[in-house]
């Protein structure tokens, strides 16, 4: 069950590999697994992503206002945080998808592709490669911080 939560919290278009590692590590499963799965569950809606976003965004906009409020808050803060896709292109896209900060990620990296036109054979190379770069930053930091509980009891005596 672990197994399947880390994996379904790296393909969540909130939580991403962000929430994935953390968890993953956290619940025993393992860094070689949970780095799998949470890889993994990220890329998975990659593909889909890039090559509907465009016809679902449109049919679920013009059938429900939720929904059309939602893909104009993504795009509108996607484009906020557009100055590096648009000089970058596939490479902006690596450090757009890469660097974890809040409203970054793949499901944002694929808005991104789409709004500034970059052909999916470009952008998936791309998004692949941030989703892997975040990994590597998440799992640093996570690993980090876990290594910095270890030494709180020298500091506390």
């Amino acid at each position: 069950m672990k197994e399947l939560i880390t994996f379904l919290l790296g393909m969540a278009p909130i939580s991403e590999l962000r929430g994935a590692i953390p968890y993953g590590l956290s619940a025993g499963i393992g860094l070689q697994k949970t780095l799998f799965l949470a890889i993994l569950g990220n890329f998975i809606p990659v593909i889909p992503l890039l090559l509907f976003l465009e016809a679902i965004s449109k049919w679920l906009s013009a059938r429900s206002k939720l929904f059309k409020k939602f893909f104009e808050w993504l795009f509108a803060r996607t484009r906020r945080h557009s100055d590096v896709i648009e000089r970058f292109e596939a490479l902006g896209l690596i450090i757009f998808v890469g660097i974890p900060l809040p409203v970054t990620g793949a499901w944002t990296g694929c808005a991104a592709a789409f709004l500034f036109g970059i052909r999916f054979h470009r952008a998936l190379p791309a998004i692949l490669l941030g989703i892997i770069m975040a990994a590597t930053i998440v799992t640093a930091v996570v690993l980090g911080a876990l290594n910095l509980g270890s030494l709180t009891p020298l500091f506390i005596k």
